[in-house]
């Protein structure tokens, strides 16, 4: 990059020491000024003036200084002179004359409308301190850093190659052929839309570009290799003045019909938009194409200016384009500067470049060369500068971009534009104009365009690609397995592959609504499974065109290829040796643990004797002699456990505590029955591995499938001893290492995947068994290239064969064998612990402890009456002399005993019969006092 920088730069400099030679005058000092506002300002235009945009600019440009002129309210006394310097398409010419014009004091230039030629010329600008305002230069590399003079009055392609890009995004398609001119345009536009496509997860598949001027036979030349690939939607990134040419082509060569897309950029609208009529001839060449526009919002000053260009003078169409309104308001930016600028104190003025000196302080002679001082103030005025013009807002971004970039969708159809659709860099695509959804909020999720014509007048999304032209079917790698052949296994017949994963394959390739022509390539030597792991990696280096086979998901694959839809759900389980274990004749113990059983225990006396306290003064049955009350709470406790308890209960606390206890006993007792019947019908198999977390714990020897991604996965994900891993070759190596065990040289237990244990342990009538849970879920999926639209049909086609049975059925023909019990489980985990009924005892536990509390407090109050009623009767019977303290206060603990041990309604009659004793003398001496 700096090497062609300095190659530029010296090609300028050579350029310019041309034309000074050619000039042969030189303007002698070393500076002249204008005190005060000059009456005159030169402005320079550069661009080509017989070209589809210069057709429209240079009108534009002369009736924007007429009105700047005429307008006594902008620029006072001062006159703009502008200066046109016409390039020819030539790079060369282009740049001679870009010299010629900074040679004749101008304050600013406009244009050049080439990217190349603006590049060139901006390393001059730099030097001389001109600011550069183009309206048609679109390059979006001109933004950089390396041209501060360099100031775009129109949209980026940066913008457009993004707006490109989300229609792609939009349609779903994943590749795309570039066509451009290779030049500095062509290029950095075509380079911004891959950043753009790498972020819709799309790319280019092809770069195609043609030399500036290409003649038709290399253009032909070029259409006929790219329609020999895969993808069919094509950008075509090139000049107004050339870009027929690419269409006219394409239509010779069959390349406007179904199944193919076109989109074009600005230049297809700028020549339309500036044709003084357009021929069905032209028409016929781009029916079905998009193509891109500036957007202009619809304004009074822009419908003024379209009645007027019909009365301009020197103009060479009736009809203009989006650059000629760009150049307009230009010259308006311009002019508005300036006034600032001179009304501000501003003076123009030039000197030599110290740089043109030679060493002995003579100046060479390149004096028609001069800066202009005050350059940096203008250029900053310039962006700063804000208002709306023909085109709309113009106003600069902290990248020197006009902001709010937008551009009209359009669609050929017929012989007509359509236009389908808006795209704008804050709210994407939209059937909305930009500028109404700017006081909205933007919504870059709710995309929408309207239906859009295809080449082919069909109104069908095209697919965007098919198989390339070449004769050539896809090759597809298939794993040649040695183990379980029913997955997939070589064939002598003429597909040469045969079993589960085949059968599959083929299903969703007749479902795709287009022909895929394949062949399938065994892979691997026939003696031991070959690695998926490489297979995977040939794949993503593009030596097969896809996998098919038992090719697991992993995420360290995905990476590197895309998969289909899962077609077979798959994990990692543990396969250990099993044997049939009796049943004990402690077996009804097992479904609690001991925790479980003391519990239970404890709270079955517990709720027995709570009741026992709430019923015994009110309830007969639990009242007598202490051990028959003792009886009573022990088989009142213990028969609540079948609901035949024989006492009944009378007091609600009573009752309360007895209906959460059965609920609780409920619970119990359902709990208990399931989980021994599971025990004792279920769980007949044991083994010393009981799943992975013991496995991962022990040090025993583990074995593998040959060619399994468990050998990776155990060793990195688990951190597994690579010693610990033996690889087996077959499923006779399967039965016979876990037959011997780690003691006898075996392996203590196999890990692999769900289908091949299911069909191992059915070969082997159920001898071994998987303990513990499955511990991966992943699945097969066909293996495609990244970006592969195959992927995505076959995801379809694969849903479909699910919803329609099809795929059972194919499971069905080669995998359906005699089921074992796929999962052992150790008798532990069908234990029930104090962890799953804490809550119940909890609970139950509380309602006693409330219930008491209840009880208690009653038994208080009644105490405290009863014993009160008794002291005021001694007191009033007593001798006149005060007994002591220790007397009347003390109660003796048997006495409290006894009191609650009586019946409820003993206790309320004494307590009845008290208060009325302690009232009757009382009343008898209040009858004596009144006689």
């Amino acid at each position: 990059m700096k090497g062609h920088m300095y190659m530029r730069r010296v090609l300028v400099l050579l350029i310019s020491f041309l034309w000074v030679a050619m000039k042969g005058n030189a303007i002698n000092g070393n500076s002249s000024s204008v005190s005060e506002e000059p009456k005159i300002v030169n402005i320079g235009a550069l661009f080509t003036f017989n070209s589809a945009i210069g057709k429209s600019a240079k009108p534009a440009l002369v009736a924007a200084i007429e009105d700047v002129n005429s307008d006594s309210n902008i620029l006072n006394n001062t006159k703009l002179n502008l200066i046109l310097q016409d390039t020819n398409c030539s790079g060369f010419l282009g740049t001679i004359e870009a010299m010629q014009l900074m040679g004749k004091d101008v304050v600013a230039a406009l244009g050049p409308q080439s990217s190349g030629i603006a590049h060139l010329i901006s390393h001059v600008v730099n030097e001389l301190h001109v600011p550069l305002l183009s309206f048609a230069a679109t390059d979006p590399t001109l933004s950089a850093l390396q041209y501060p003079y360099f100031l775009r009055t129109t949209t980026s392609d940066h913008f457009q190659m993004y707006a490109i890009a989300d229609i792609i995004g939009y349609f779903g398609w994943r590749e795309v052929v570039a066509i451009f001119v290779d030049d500095d345009y062509g290029r950095n536009g075509i380079s911004v839309l891959n950043d753009a496509l790498a972020e819709k997860r799309s790319k280019i598949f092809y770069k195609a570009g043609f030399t500036p001027g290409a003649p038709v036979s290399e253009i032909d030349s070029l259409l006929v290799s790219v329609n020999m690939l895969e993808s069919r939607v094509f950008v075509v990134h090139v000049n107004p003045d050339s870009g027929l040419d690419i269409f006219s082509a394409a239509k010779r060569l069959g390349m406007m019909g179904d199944g193919y897309v076109w989109i074009a950029t600005d230049w297809l609208p700028s020549l339309l938009d500036s044709s003084e009529s357009i021929d069905r001839k032209t028409f016929d060449l781009i029916q079905g194409v998009i193509a891109f526009r500036h957007h202009t919002p619809d304004s009074d000053l822009k419908t003024r200016f379209s009645t007027r260009w019909g009365n301009l003078k020197n103009k060479e169409s009736q009809k203009y384009n989006s650059y000629g309104l760009y150049a307009y308001d230009s010259v308006w930016l311009l002019a508005r500067a300036l006034d600032v600028f001179l009304n501000g104190g501003g003076t123009v003025s030039f000197s030599n470049d110290p740089k043109l000196l030679d060493k002995n302080g003579s100046s060479i002679d390149l004096t028609s060369l001069r800066i202009f001082n005050q350059g940096p103030k203008l250029l900053e005025i310039l962006i700063s500068t804000n208002f709306t013009g023909l085109t709309g807002p113009i106003q600069f971004d902290s990248d020197k971009n006009l902001i709010h970039p937008a551009f009209d969708i359009l669609n050929i159809g017929g012989n007509e534009i359509r236009r389908v659709g808006y795209w704008s860099s804050y709210s994407g695509l939209s059937i909305v104009p930009p500028e109404t959804l700017y006081a909205k909020p933007p919504n870059i999720s709710n995309q929408h365009l309207h239906s859009v014509i295809w080449p082919g007048e069909g109104s069908k999304t095209p697919r965007g690609w098919v198989f390339p032209d070449n004769g050539k079917p896809l090759r597809i790698a298939v794993p040649n397995r040695v183990t379980y052949p029913d997955v997939v296994t070589k064939d002598k017949g003429p597909l040469g592959a045969k079993g589960y994963c085949i059968d599959v394959f083929e299903a969703a390739v007749k479902l795709l609504p287009y022909p895929v022509p394949h062949e399938y390539i065994l892979y691997g030597d026939g003696r031991r499974n070959p690695s998926f792991g490489n297979l995977v990696n040939d794949v993503a280096q593009n030596k097969y065109d896809a996998a098919v086979g038992d090719v697991t998901i992993t995420t360290n694959r995905t990476r590197i290829v895309d998969f289909t839809q899962p077609y077979m759900e798959s994990g990692l389980v543990v396969v250990a040796p099993v044997k049939k274990t009796k049943s004990s004749p402690w077996a009804f113990l097992e479904p609690f643990t001991w925790q479980m059983w003391g519990v239970t225990g404890v709270f079955f006396l517990l709720v027995g004797s709570v009741v026992w306290i709430l019923e015994h003064r009110t309830n007969t049955e639990f009242r007598g002699p202490p051990r028959q009350q003792l009886i009573t709470v022990f088989w009142f406790s213990f028969s609540t456990m079948f609901f035949s308890h024989r006492e009944n209960t009378v007091s609600t606390l009573g009752r309360l505590v007895l209906i959460l206890w059965l609920f609780v006993v409920l619970i119990i007792n359902s709990s208990y029955t399931a989980s021994l019947t599971s025990i004792l019908t279920v769980q007949q198999l044991s083994s010393k591995i009981q799943g992975i977390n013991t496995l991962i714990s022990s040090s025993e020897p583990i074995g593998i499938q040959d060619g399994s991604f468990a050998y990776n996965y155990l060793i990195n994900e688990l951190n597994i001893a690579e010693s610990r891993i033996h690889v087996l070759k077959s499923q006779d190596e399967y039965a016979d290492a876990l037959e011997k065990g780690p003691n006898g040289g075996g392996v203590a237990a196999i890990v692999d995947e769900l289908p091949y244990v299911e069909l191992f342990l059915s070969n082997t009538k159920c001898t071994f068994g998987i303990v513990g849970q499955e511990f991966t879920k992943s699945g097969w999926g066909f293996a495609f290239p990244r970006d592969s639209p195959l992927a995505i049909d076959l995801s379809t086609a694969l849903l479909q064969l699910s919803e329609n049975g099809e795929l059972q059925r194919i499971h069905d023909k080669w995998l359906s064998r005699e089921g074992c019990s796929t999962q052992i489980n150790p008798i532990d985990e069908s234990r029930l612990s104090l962890k799953s009924f804490w809550g119940l005892f909890l609970v139950c536990g509380i309602a006693c402890s409330i219930a008491l509390a209840i009880f208690f407090c009653r038994i208080c109050l009644q105490y405290n009456k009863y014993n009160t009623e008794e002291e005021v009767h001694d007191v009033e019977e007593a001798e006149p002399a005060r007994p002591s303290r220790r007397t009347l206060r003390t109660t003796s603990f048997k006495d409290m005993i006894d009191f609650v041990d009586r019946k409820e309604a003993e206790i309320k009659e004494m307590i009845r019969r008290k208060n009325g004793d302690s009232k009757r003398p009382m009343n008898q001496e209040s009858d004596g006092q009144c006689s």
